[in-house]
Parts: structure tokens; sequence; C-alpha cells
């Protein structure tokens, strides 16, 4: 099989899976920041949903086709591929909310630590439109209009965790 078939036939869970995992992974860190909440809480809740949600993810993936698998009556390893290409690609994207935050941590600039929701805002962007130009690319279609489909996509989840965590603040608050 070629790089382009190979491409194809994982496709879906990755730009699945990577999609999911950096929309999910920063909708949580921007509902941590409306709420404004501490950056250990970002981390805590962000990576409790990187790697629970990417199971959950790579798991339902899994059972869903197996399920289909049963119902053709052909059975192969092809379910088990494509729910670890779901849960690595989430895992791998969904990471990239997250990195400005470890970093923050570890290198302990106050530059770093003051902007760290902007740097992770900036790199989730970038991580959107880079599934979405990939996807554009594999499946012949604009990349240009692809990467910014799925950037639009993703800045309204975190658009509406965001506001969430900022209502729900100053409700409780």
């Amino acid at each position: 099989m070629n790089q382009r078939g190979y491409e194809r036939k994982y496709l879906q869970e990755f730009v699945y899976g990577g999609i999911d995992g950096a929309v999910t992974t920063f909708a949580v860190v921007s509902g941590v920041v409306g709420a404004s909440l501490s950056p250990s809480i970002a981390l805590i809740l962000g990576f409790a949903n990187l790697f629970g949600d990417g199971f959950s993810m790579a798991m339902s993936n899994y059972l869903s086709n197996i399920s289909e698998e049963e119902l053709k009556k052909k059975r192969d390893h092809t379910a088990k591929k494509k729910a670890l290409a779901t849960f690595f690609s989430f895992v791998a994207i969904g990471f990239i909310p997250l990195l400005s935050f470890v970093l923050a941590l570890i290198v302990k600039s106050s530059f770093l630590v003051k902007n760290q929701f902007a740097f992770s805002l900036i790199l989730t962007a970038m991580a959107f439109l880079f599934v979405g130009w990939l996807k554009g690319d594999i499946v012949g279609k604009s990349k240009t209009k692809s990467a910014f489909e799925t950037l639009l996509i993703g800045g309204i989840a975190a658009a509406v965790a965001y506001s969430t965590g900022y209502l729900i603040k100053g409700l409780i608050g």
C-alpha cells in the first residue's frame, strides 16, 4: 500500500481524534481560565480529560468498529488499529493546549506564566489549522478551507467553554 493509501486508511481516526483531543482539552483549559481558577487546575483537569476522554474515544471507536465488522461477518484487526490511531491522535494533538502550562511549571518564566493561556490559544489554533490542512490535502479538497473550517469549530467550542466557566464563576463566586 502506498503512503497515500495508508494516510487515507486512518484519516478519519486521525482527524476525529486530533480535533476532539484539541477541542476538549482546550475547552477544559478555557473553562478554567474563564472561571479564573489556577493554572494547576487547568493541568489537572486537562490531563484527566486528555487520557480519560482519549481512552473513552478509543474504546468507543473499537466497539463501534467491532459491531460493524460483526454485522458484516468480517473479523480482522482493523478495529484495534483504528482505536489506537484515535487514542494516539487524541493524546498527541490534545496535549498541545496543555503544553504552555507544562512549560510554565518547568521553565518558571514569569512571562510564560502570565501568558500561558495566550500561548495555549495560539498553539491550539495552529494545531487546528494543521489537522484541517492535512485533512484537506489527503482528501483532495481545499486545504485552506478545511484548515479554517477546523479552526472555526475549535474556536466556537473554546468560546462556549470559556463563557460557561465565566458564567458559572459569576453564579457561585
